[in-house]
């Protein structure tokens, strides 16, 4: 603003009123307040994060204000890949609850760091930031880091799809450069409704624009609750093949008796309805009866190889909670993920009262919502076989029952079925693969209802496997992966030569070793420079000496190579210096020193050209250096 006034005052031509015009404009535009409209992905750069190991990834994070007449706010974190594979592509990871934060899959399961117990972070071998951006949002409004007044907390799932594409425009509009990315939505738990929820607002939004579509090219859910009709009854069926509950006790009655109670009210309209209140009620009969077998413990929910207080079951794990809590507390974990500062209370995993407003009671489960989705694009269900409240069995089961793209269940054609496929990680049975008609289902063996806290490496090796991520063709170790016996398209977990920091690495190889390079070539460039001025300056000694009369101490030119002392002048090395050519194996080693140098000059210095056959023994294309430049990850160059 000096500026331009500096520049009004010095033209005098222009009139008092554009004088006060401008000077108006400017003080307009320095007095208008920033808003969340304003900013821009610099404003979201995380600079440092405490406790981070170097180098520092590439990240953002903040607030996107979505609703500001109820002061609504989303927070996100944002990792960009680490390198490309074939095309761009960013996945949305949510949580469940309803009201639990995205945060427990960034900090625990398949985010780049995780958090140890002295407050450091360490980095997750098996993180899907590899090949692709990892975008967390705690959803819905109040979860996490997320807030709005408390008098407009959400309650259906049709709402909560409206507010998270309103968030996804806004957050589009700040990093356009991910618009037209491939797009992947994952979670797990409660997160099985959220996801097919949002994929329908997003594709409904693609139906009403002409351009600027976003590209929902897949779903996954893990452990996800997506059928209540066919996920209640698997409780009891779980609990009696898990040995928690034994078929023929009294308990077992019980359960049965609670299940017929519950399929009446499925039949009378519940199986349109996300929860049904009765049927919720055969978990916690599941739980109170594992305490007779555990003197007062419960199993834990989550995990049933453990147990947990009675009435928790499972609310104090994953054992990790206890150093995220506190980290994520932290003013300086706060600042440097740039929370908004009318952000007043502190991170906890879930939040009560968004759950006890979260109802969904308008809403129908989102099953109803697969058929259509999966014309659509491919949706993979991944399930760890020792989570009990949102089974395999029950994931089983609603694949079984539901009917899409021409056929039922696992069907490829009238009676015949998808084969298992075993799969097999680095030497270890890890699960099963089945698939049909755009739908995959994963079991993971061993895991529980959190299956990449178990298993992150494993886990992305499937996301790789379902994004079509191929490293054959772009370099890298492949990892040992194998479904029924035979390798897949080739997938890489953890670091790899095609890596981001490897290919970082591998060029401060090579500027290192140009480096080197250049300075052997300098000393042997400074050697033959040093003998040349010799040899010149000897030369202009001799000639005027020879003017002035000067025969030497033994009457004869020195440098003639006759008189009483030959073997003198020859002695100096510098007669017939330009005629003389080193010995093959000195010059060998010259141009080994100086390869980064051009031939020509190289022979100048050593007194002339090198014979053709020379010249093809020891061209620059020979180079130790261009040798490397074919290894596998090093054609690509640095990959961001």
């Amino acid at each position: 603003m000096f500026d331009q006034m500096n520049l009004i005052s010095s033209r005098r031509q222009l009139s008092w009123p554009a004088v006060f015009l401008s000077t108006l404009l400017s003080l307009i535009c320095f007095s208008t307040p920033a808003t969340a409209a304003d900013k821009t992905a610099a404003d979201y750069y995380i600079h440092s994060l405490p406790g981070a190991p170097s180098p520092l990834l590439n990240m953002y994070a903040g607030h996107v204000e979505i609703t500001p007449e109820h002061h609504g706010n989303m927070f996100f974190w944002f990792y960009k890949n680490r390198h490309i594979a074939n095309r761009q592509r960013t996945v949305i990871w949510l949580n469940g609850g309803p009201g639990c934060s995205s945060m427990d899959g960034a900090m625990m399961e398949v985010g780049p760091y995780r958090v140890k117990k002295d407050g450091t972070l360490t980095m997750n071998d098996g993180s899907w930031d590899e090949f692709a951006n990892l975008l967390f949002i705690d959803n819905p409004v109040g979860t996490g880091f997320s807030y709005v007044d408390t008098d407009s907390y959400l309650s259906d799932l049709d709402e909560m799809a409206v507010q998270m594409t309103s968030f996804l425009e806004k957050w589009f509009a700040i990093f356009p450069e991910h618009a037209h990315d491939d797009i992947y939505i994952a979670g797990e738990s409660y997160a099985g409704q959220h996801i097919p929820y949002i994929a329908k607002a997003m594709l409904d939004r693609n139906a009403k624009k002409d351009h600027d579509k976003w590209n929902v090219s897949g779903l996954l859910i893990g452990n996800g609750w997506i059928s209540g009709k066919d996920q209640y009854p698997a409780y009891i069926s779980y609990a009696k093949q898990a040995g928690l509950v034994k078929a023929d006790s009294e308990s077992a009655g019980q359960l049965d008796q609670m299940l017929a109670a519950c399929n009446v009210e499925l039949k009378s309209g519940g199986k349109d309805h996300v929860d049904v209140q009765r049927c919720e009620a055969i978990l916690q009969e599941v739980l109170r009866i594992s305490t007779k077998e555990l003197g007062g413990q419960c199993i834990n929910m989550y995990d049933t190889r453990l147990k947990d207080s009675y009435p928790s079951c499972g609310m104090n794990w994953p054992p990790d909670l206890e150093q995220l809590n506190p980290y994520l507390r932290r003013d300086d974990v706060t600042q440097a993920l740039h929370l908004n500062p009318d952000h007043k209370s502190g991170w906890s995993e879930c939040s009560g009262a968004v759950s006890s407003h979260f109802r969904a009671a308008k809403s129908k489960p989102s099953i109803q919502l697969l058929p259509d989705l999966l014309k659509h694009m491919p949706i993979l269900l991944f399930s760890g076989d020792k989570d009990l409240i949102c089974n395999h069995l029950g994931t089983e089961e609603l694949i079984n029952n539901l009917e899409w793209n021409g056929g039922k269940g696992m069907e490829l054609s009238a009676g015949t079925w998808a084969p298992r496929s075993d799969w097999t990680f680095e030497g270890e049975p890890a699960g099963i693969y089945q698939s049909a008609r755009n739908l995959t289902y994963v079991k993971f063996y061993n895991a529980s209802h959190m299956v990449p806290f178990d298993f992150p490496r494993r886990s992305r090796d499937m996301l790789d496997r379902f994004m079509g991520v191929d490293i054959a063709n772009i370099g890298g170790a492949p990892a040992d992966s194998l479904l029924d016996g035979e390798k897949e398209p080739s997938t890489s977990v953890g670091g790899h030569p095609n890596s981001t920091a490897a290919q970082e690495a591998e060029q401060d190889k090579l500027q290192e070793a140009a480096w080197r390079a250049y300075r052997r070539s300098g000393e042997v460039a400074l050697f033959f420079v040093l003998i040349a001025a010799i040899a010149w300056g000897y030369f202009v000694y001799r000639d005027r000496r020879r003017r002035a009369g000067y025969a030497g101490l033994f009457g004869t030119d020195p440098d003639d190579g006759t008189g009483r002392a030959p073997e003198m002048a020859s002695g100096l090395g510098l007669n017939g210096y330009s005629d003389r050519r080193p010995q093959q194996s000195k010059e060998q080693r010259d141009v080994e020193a100086a390869r980064d140098y051009d031939e020509t000059e190289l022979d100048d210095l050593s007194g002339g050209r090198k014979d053709s056959k020379e010249q093809e023994r020891f061209g620059l294309a020979d180079s130790e250096d261009e040798e490397d430049e074919g290894r596998p990850g090093r054609a690509n160059g640095r990959v961001a």
